[in-house]
Parts: structure tokens; C-alpha cells; sequence
């Protein structure tokens, strides 16, 4: 077996640094450990696929053998029929079914095949990677939009500017917890190779990291870091913006802090005279008083207070709080 790896970025082996293309001949490889060039029998810990990438959608209809056209639904393919590839331009779409632009009443068989090269529906990654970037390919394949938080919006002449849009400032408790969430579920997806949950995790990120009104330094170089497993060319480069001389693949890997994983708020079940009638959300370490004056407020809660007086409350700070409601038919609220 023969091992092709294709890279633009650094590769190590042993502490020697290369940049090339490199075939790797298991039986060479196997060569080198026994010599005691490399550590290990075979190049790779193991091997993950992401699955099967499919070729664009095939159209295929079928022909009696007058040459007229035949539903797929009631064609006999065991007879003689005649198949026929479709241009997509002469397909529509009717309902949850394709059929020919010129006869809706042809329908069409519709299928994704695996790309092989005996079907010639092969898209040559290099074509990809020279027009676009590993890292676009790569993120486009686990679905991933662009990156352009961090460097700002285009110049008017299409280009981006030095540097970054990151600030020296503090970051906020707000910021921090965004950040460490996004660290924990990262590197949780990572370990459990859900490599587009941890993606998501990033989207995630970006989307509440857009709303604020400054990016800290420190908030970002952390983000980079979680970038770079995924899209280690831009990650780069980011690191450098960011005024760092040496590389990234040098730096340990971001550890979340669980002093900001902690929810702040907290569901609270609300029962009244025993029964569950609802919940409130409330801050971790409300008191009985703002517990009792949030379900007051609360459109559904308050209805069952309404001309009742309150005989006691129970209250168990961040697990429940039951309203023991009296006979009086006096103002709610009012113990």
C-alpha cells in the first residue's frame, strides 16, 4: 500500500520539517522504524473517513423501444428499455419527483452517484485547492461559511488591511464564557471525531462574537487555536496578524476553564398549593422575594394568585418554590 500526502503547510517527521509532496511506502515505513529513524510501525495512529463525497445529481430517463419517452413509474426495466441521460436545464421538479421540463408527465429517475472516475464525475480536489485553499475545501466539506471577523470587512480595492480588528483590552465575564463554552465543546467534538458539531461550535462563536462592540486580543489568539485543527493555513496566518513570530503548531491547545461553563441562570419549577404550574428563569443565588415578585410578573403564573391571599411560601433557593395560596379574597402578593 501507498500513502500520497499532499500539503502546503509544514509536516513532521521525527523533528525534521519538510515541505513537499511525500510518498510513504508502508514497507518503507516499516524499514525506518526497525532502523530506529521513526518511533512507530506505521505512519498514521489510525485512519477516520468522513464518508462517501457524491457527484452532482443524474437524471435518467427511459425509452421504449419506439424511442418515446417512459415514466420511470411505469416503465418495465426488465423489457427493452433504453436509458437516457438528462440535462438538468430539461428537469423540474413536481412535488417530491423529477420530471422532464417538457412533459411533466415523464418522470425521472434521480440519483447521486459516487464519484469514480469510470462515471467521470470526479472533481479534482488540486482543481479546488488552487482556485480556492485547502482550508476552503477542506471547511466547505464540513461545512463551514468564511472567516472575516477577525481581519474585518474588504478594502475598497477588494484586499484586507495588516493586522487584525482585535483590541488589548480586558474581556468581559460575558466574553469569557462564550469563549470557553466554545472551547469545551470544541475539543469534546475533536476527541469524539464530530468534526461538523465542533464547526458548528465555531459558527456559534462568530455569530455572538459579530454583536460585540470589541474584540479582546486574548478572546481571539484562543479563538485561532481552536481554528487551526480545521483550517491550519488561515490559522496561520491569523497568528501572525496577531504579532506572533513563531508558529501556532508550537503552542498548547486552549483548556476550557469550568469557572465559566457554570449556567448563571437557572429554571425554577413554580407550584402552587403543591401542583407544578409552570417554571421562571431566575439568577443562581436569587432570593424568595425576587423568586416570588418573577412569578407575580409571569403572564401564566400570576392568573392563580389573582384574589387569593398568600398563606406561606416554600421556597428551596435554585430547586422550587410552592405558593400556598389562602381563602381570602384579598389582593395578591399580600401575605
Amino acid at each position: 500500500e501507498t500513502f500520497e500526502i499532499a500539503i502546503d503547510s509544514i509536516f513532521m517527521i521525527e523533528g525534521m520539517r519538510r515541505k513537499k509532496r511525500l510518498i510513504i511506502d508502508i514497507g518503507c515505513f516499516r524499514f525506518f522504524y526497525d532502523i530506529g529513524v521513526v518511533s512507530t510501525k506505521e505512519p498514521f495512529k489510525c485512519v477516520i473517513n468522513q464518508g462517501i463525497i457524491l457527484g452532482e445529481v443524474q437524471y435518467t430517463a427511459f425509452k421504449n423501444p419506439d424511442g418515446n419517452y417512459v415514466s420511470a413509474d411505469s416503465a418495465d426495466l426488465s423489457g427493452e428499455i433504453n436509458q437516457e441521460i438528462v440535462p438538468e436545464e430539461k428537469v423540474i421538479k413536481s412535488g417530491d419527483s423529477f420530471v422532464l421540463k417538457g412533459d411533466p408527465s415523464i418522470r425521472l429517475i434521480a440519483r447521486a452517484h459516487k464519484m469514480s472516475k469510470s462515471r467521470g464525475n470526479v472533481v479534482n480536489p488540486d482543481d479546488v485547492v488552487s482556485e480556492y485553499g485547502a482550508d476552503s475545501l477542506r471547511l466547505y466539506e464540513m461545512f463551514m461559511g468564511p472567516f472575516r471577523l477577525i481581519v474585518g470587512s474588504p478594502l475598497p480595492d477588494g484586499t484586507f488591511r495588516d493586522g487584525t480588528v482585535a483590541i488589548d483590552g480586558e474581556p468581559s465575564f460575558e466574553q469569557l464564557r462564550t469563549l470557553h463554552k466554545c472551547i469545551a465543546k470544541v475539543t469534546e467534538e475533536i476527541e469524539g471525531t464530530r468534526f461538523n458539531t465542533g464547526i458548528s461550535a465555531m459558527m456559534e462563536f462568530i455569530n455572538a462574537a459579530y454583536k460585540w462592540d470589541k474584540l479582546p486580543r486574548s478572546i481571539i489568539k484562543e479563538f485561532v487555536f481552536l481554528l487551526s485543527p480545521y483550517a491550519p493555513h488561515m490559522a496561520e496566518e491569523l497568528w501572525f496578524r496577531l504579532g506572533h513570530s513563531n508558529s501556532l503548531a508550537y503552542e498548547p491547545f486552549p483548556k476550557a476553564n469550568p469557572d465559566y461553563l457554570k449556567e448563571s441562570t437557572i429554571v425554577l419549577p413554580v407550584q402552587i398549593n403543591g401542583k407544578m404550574r409552570g417554571t421562571i428563569q431566575i439568577e443562581e443565588g436569587c432570593s424568595e422575594e425576587d423568586a416570588f415578585r418573577l412569578v407575580s410578573q409571569d403572564a401564566k403564573l400570576s392568573k392563580f394568585l389573582d384574589g387569593k391571599s398568600i398563606k406561606k411560601r416554600i421556597y428551596v433557593p435554585g430547586k422550587i418554590l410552592n405558593v400556598i395560596l389562602g381563602p381570602q379574597n384579598i389582593k395578591a402578593g399580600v401575605r
